[in-house]
């Protein structure tokens, strides 16, 4: 996540990477989709599934999922965890905002699955035309790819990450997503639409290696910094004003590579369909030598505090149905040297 956002017009369409009918594939060894497949059966009948949402026009899909979203939420699945998140996160919001924004939330991860799941063309033929907020940030970045190397690109569970990282790939910045293997139909297909659009594919073993090698070869690394992590593989930053497990690989990645770190979120925009504009920040710098016990830890704190202030804008794009802050440290933990004044460290 850099420098102050500052609206501007869309990028100039002398700056667009076009489409092919074959687009350019990572390396072999990052095209392995690692996990549980489906079973024949699971396989079969989501097939249809499948095909069917392919079929449906953008209009359609995006009717289906706030029919989705709103009915998820009018019975309540996991509605319970969303009202906790926001109550602790957002205590200045009303009870009617909060409820407002989980509805949002509910509509948008429904929209996140129907419009990431389709084989073919998923974004509309504007898809470059939505403009930018933190043109600085982003010219930075683009500055940082037509050196040869890459950047190390955070994002989180924010817009629909998945289209995000489908955009850049069609701006020119080549990505390698960090993905944990995963099980079922969904999230083999999800994988699948990775590989097809061009992002590779890094797991964790061997993942910081595998980092510093994709810098060098012009790649960016894509991390999604918003999950829990168990307690021993986690350091422990401000996120909404309590402590949250996070990974310390991009401030890890940072360090050994010297790669710039930038946050880049698709944020919808408002307009139907799935289009989202940029918002990018960054460089996030690391701390200079001395300035604090635990570099790693501030640098993640520092990229956590970039999302978060984008999510604070548009907090219904956000997943707030994810238990977030369900580990807490261990005695041995690194933690962040201090929370916000008026916070609080409990979960």
């Amino acid at each position: 996540m850099w420098s102050a956002a500052v609206s501007s017009p869309a990028p100039s369409s002398d700056h667009v990477v076009p489409r092919t009918n074959e687009p350019k594939l990572p390396a072999e060894h990052l095209r392995r989709i690692v996990g549980t497949p489906p079973g024949a059966l699971a396989a079969f009948v989501t097939r249809f599934v499948f095909a069917f949402i392919s079929w449906l026009s953008p209009a359609s899909r995006d009717a289906l999922a706030r029919f989705v979203g709103n009915l998820a939420y009018t019975l309540g699945i996991r509605r319970r965890v969303v009202m906790d998140n926001l109550e602790q996160g957002m205590p200045e919001k009303t009870d009617a905002e909060r409820r407002e924004i989980a509805r949002g939330a509910y509509i948008n991860m429904s929209r996140v699955v129907l419009e990431s799941l389709p084989s073919g063309e998923r974004l509309p033929p504007d898809w470059a035309d939505q403009g930018v907020v933190g043109e600085e940030a982003w010219e930075a970045l683009k500055a940082r790819v037509a050196t040869g190397k890459g950047a190390l690109i955070v994002t989180a569970h924010f817009g629909n990450w998945e289209l995000l990282g489908d955009m850049l790939i069609r701006w020119g910045v080549h990505i390698d997503a960090l993905v944990r293997p995963l099980k079922g139909a969904l999230n083999t297909r999800i994988a699948e639409n990775r590989v097809r659009v061009g992002a590779g594919l890094i797991y964790p073993r061997g993942a910081i290696m595998e980092i510093s090698s994709a810098v060098e070869r012009g790649e960016s690394p894509f991390m999604l910094l918003d999950q829990a992590l168990p307690a021993k593989a986690a350091v422990f930053v401000p996120f909404f004003g309590r402590l949250a497990s996070t990974t310390p690989a991009c401030a890890v990645a940072a360090q050994r590579t010297g790669a710039p770190v930038f946050v880049v979120m698709g944020v919808r925009n408002g307009k139907p369909g799935a289009r989202f504009r940029l918002e990018v920040e960054g460089p996030i710098p690391p701390p200079a030598p001395g300035e604090c016990e635990d570099p790693i830890t501030e640098h993640t704190a520092r990229i956590t505090a970039a999302l978060e202030r984008c999510i604070r804008k548009y907090p219904h794009q956000w997943m707030w149905l994810h238990r977030r802050w369900k580990v807490q440290p261990e005695s041995t933990s690194r933690v962040a040297s201090a929370l916000p004044e008026g916070t609080d460290a409990k979960s």
